[in-house]
């Protein structure tokens, strides 16, 4: 089935992470494609130790894709496409799709891809997909849609995101 955590609160990425160790605790494969984040994060050093997860990224931050020079928005976009390409040949029961909304919105990823893995996906799998504002075909094409809505948040008195909390 296909799952979309979705909404402007914390805890979207979480929440994806969560549910891929429960299905490794299961024994099942999981593969974890995170778009548009290069950062070091909490989750990374974790998920390693975990054997049937493997996650897939850029290497480096390169900024927020929106401010970067376009030859370096065009090597973004050719590492996510590869990325993406690269988790679909893997063997997995699950696979989560880190950030795909933004990355889908900014183009940043080739959009045909997403629409044809959508289209076809095996109903014998999970997909899930988090970020902000999903396209409507997100939406209908999900089977679960769970929002995070936030209701208050440090940053909002200017705390700045803490390690190990925030990444």
């Amino acid at each position: 089935m296909i799952h979309l955590y979705t909404g402007e609160g914390k805890g979207k990425t979480t929440a994806a992470m969560g549910l891929a160790i429960r299905a490794a605790g299961r024994g099942k494969k999981v593969v974890i494609v995170q778009f548009l984040k290069g950062t070091d994060s909490g989750e990374l050093h974790s998920l390693r130790l975990i054997p049937d997860i493997t996650v897939i990224r850029n290497n480096e931050a390169k900024g927020f894709f929106h401010t970067v020079p376009p030859e370096i928005r065009l090597k973004i976009i050719e590492e996510n496409n590869e990325n993406l390409r690269s988790a679909l040949a893997m063997p997995y029961d699950l696979i989560v799709l880190d950030e795909i909304c933004a990355a889908y919105d900014l183009e940043a990823v080739n959009r045909k891809a997403v629409d044809d893995l959508l289209r076809g996906f095996s109903p014998e799998k999970e997909l899930v997909l988090t970020g902000r504002n999903p396209p409507k075909h997100f939406c209908d094409a999900a089977d679960y849609i769970s929002e995070i809505h936030k209701v208050k948040h440090p940053y909002d008195r200017g705390v700045q995101a803490r390690e190990g909390i925030e990444y």
